[in-house]
């Protein structure tokens, strides 16, 4: 994997750049889909690769592991060849679907211990296994396992826990370095940054992350219900360390004001189910506002959904027909809410670079965060 900067912002953070995978060219700043099982919900993979035009997307390790198993995708091939996506994927280490089993796992120096929200059956993560896991998921990007410290937290925890992060990355990439891919291409290991919001711990883990020199970084452990404030102070902490030679991808980050100012802070790569879990509840992002297309005033509102929109959908279908989809519970509603709510954060990354070249990416951002914060 190789990372180029094209253009970057005279008045912010900002970069627009490209990154070289084996399975094509990822333009950033990007927002990626969240695929969890080797599917976005609700929206097929062409409409992914043709409508929404999403040049990566993500797979979760600790559900891919579960079902089908990794016996399956090794048949198969990887992924890629298991879902027919031609596009690079990058797969999470399933550390923070492990965070949130809270009272069905066990972390230990030996990696952590849990049990199957599927059938109460147990397993262990060690940091060997994880990387083994995600080679036979064959995802061009494959994460480091961490613990995701939950906030608030206390900062003796907090110590503790990075010290475990730090010794199971340190395992993640021996094992990483000392094996091959599978199927003939290349994949790149991503360590992650934590130390909650606690600024020395976050100085800290970047500045080990950064002495790793691997092709890109992560920044994990935030939007797990802290401040916008102190998320955006710790990317800032940590953004200033990273080398800036590499991409920097903020994990399961966020609403589309927090991309921006995501951006606006020298983040490249983003992932969040928030465009499909709240589109499949009748939440829509337009570049006009946010919608509730459940309240009464859309009832009889026969306008496109979204009359600037990228999408198929938005052209094609009314206001009030997705509302009556959506309160009437039928698929085919969460189905458009999605792919119209995808649609709208690819072509968000999709401006901010436009503008980031043009170099008025600052009052353009600057602009969009109050329109983006309004409710219509």
């Amino acid at each position: 994997m190789k990372f180029k900067i094209e253009h970057a912002d005279n008045n912010s953070k900002a970069r627009a750049g490209v990154v070289s995978t084996d399975h094509g060219l990822i333009e950033t700043p990007i927002f990626m889909p969240v695929g969890t099982l080797g599917s976005v919900k609700g929206v097929h993979q062409r409409e992914l690769s043709d409508d929404i035009d999403a040049r990566i997307i993500l797979g979760n390790t600790y559900h891919l592991y579960l079902r089908p198993g990794t016996d399956i995708l090794k048949e198969a091939g990887g992924l890629h060849k298991f879902i027919n996506w031609n596009r690079p994927i990058l797969t999470d280490s399933g550390g923070y679907q492990v965070f949130s089993l809270a009272e069905n796992r066990k972390l230990k120096p030996e990696g952590a211990e849990f049990k199957s929200h599927i059938d109460g059956s147990k397993h262990m993560f060690s940091p060997e296994k994880v990387m083994d896991i995600q080679r036979i998921i064959g995802a061009d990007i494959i994460m480091a396992l961490d613990e995701c410290t939950p906030y608030p937290c206390d900062y003796k925890y907090a110590v503790k826990s990075l010290e475990l992060t730090h010794q199971w990355l340190e395992r993640c990439v021996r094992h990483f370095d000392a094996g091959e891919g599978l199927y003939g291409y290349s994949q790149t290991l991503f360590p992650i940054v934590q130390g909650s919001v606690f600024k020395d711990l976050r100085e800290k883990s970047a500045e080990f992350i950064a002495s790793l020199n691997r092709e890109g970084n992560a920044i994990g452990g935030l939007s797990v219900g802290e401040p916008e404030e102190e998320m955006y102070s710790m990317i800032e902490v940590v953004n200033n360390i990273l080398p800036k030679d590499k991409p920097r991808y903020l994990m399961g980050v966020g609403t589309p004001v927090n991309i921006l100012e995501g951006i606006a802070r020298g983040v490249d790569m983003f992932d969040c189910v928030m465009p499909t879990r709240n589109g499949r509840n009748g939440m829509l992002f337009t570049m006009e506002g946010t919608l509730n297309m459940k309240n009464e005033k859309w009832k009889n509102d026969f306008s496109p959904i979204d009359a600037d929109g990228v999408s198929f959908v938005d052209h094609h279908y009314s206001k009030a027909y997705l509302r009556h989809l959506i309160i009437s519970g039928e698929m085919l509603g969460a189905q458009i809410s999605s792919i119209h709510n995808l649609a709208f954060y690819l072509r968000l990354v999709r401006e901010a670079r436009k503008h980031i070249i043009d170099g008025d990416f600052h009052p353009w951002k600057e602009k969009m965060v109050k329109i983006l914060s309004v409710r219509l």
